[in-house]
């Protein structure tokens, strides 16, 4: 079902997008413009511009999955996906004390299910 595939790589474009023009000015500016150490300021950078490549990644590579299927990197793509899910829920009811304010595992968990739904839909 090319639908789930081509469905989950907007997705995940769109979630490229909200991290650069949305999380870019709301998050990375912030910590580049705060008093934190210059090394500090070094390792958020590549954290942030690594998450940005990942994102990116992802996008090519769902948008590839629907005319050439491959699925070790689809389960590759689930479990990194899942894991990023993990992460914002974990760390946002730990710290936050919610799952409200950092929304993004809904995406993290859409995507894949999404996905797997491609697959399925290839078995039946």
């Amino acid at each position: 079902m090319k639908k789930f595939m081509i469905a989950a790589a907007a997705l995940m474009f769109a979630t490229l997008l909200a991290h650069v023009f949305g999380g870019g000015p709301e998050i990375h500016a912030p910590i580049q413009a705060s008093e934190i150490s210059p090394y500090l300021h070094a390792i958020s950078a590549v954290i942030w511009h690594a998450i940005t490549i990942i994102l990116l990644v992802f996008s090519v590579a769902l948008a590839g999955l629907v005319k050439h299927p491959n699925r070790a990197l689809e389960r590759v793509m689930i479990a990194i996906q899942l894991g990023f899910a993990f992460l914002f829920l974990f760390y946002g009811f730990r710290l936050l004390g919610n799952i409200i304010d950092m929304p993004q595992w809904v995406a993290f968990m859409l995507i894949p299910s999404l996905m797997a739904l491609s697959r399925r839909g290839k078995s039946a």
